[in-house]
């Protein structure tokens, strides 16, 4: 059995495991209609278009709610 000649440091082995747990940045973009920071390749919460149609209409939805 294969069994390792030196001690393995700790930097060398917390270096080896911090690669699997880093984060990726989320791809925000600004909506093209109002300007405002979105989620890539998703409707906007703001004004409720995507890919320059209007997908939801949100003032029917803010009524429907109250």
């Amino acid at each position: 059995m294969a069994v390792p000649k030196r001690k393995t440091s700790k930097a060398r082995r917390d270096s080896r495991r911090s690669s699997h747990w880093k984060l990726s940045l989320p791809g925000i973009v600004e909506c093209p209609q109002c300007h405002e920071p979105k989620l890539a390749h998703r409707v906007c919460k703001k004004c409720g278009f995507y890919d320059g149609k209007q997908v939801l209409n949100l003032e029917t939805e803010k009524k429907a709610k109250n």
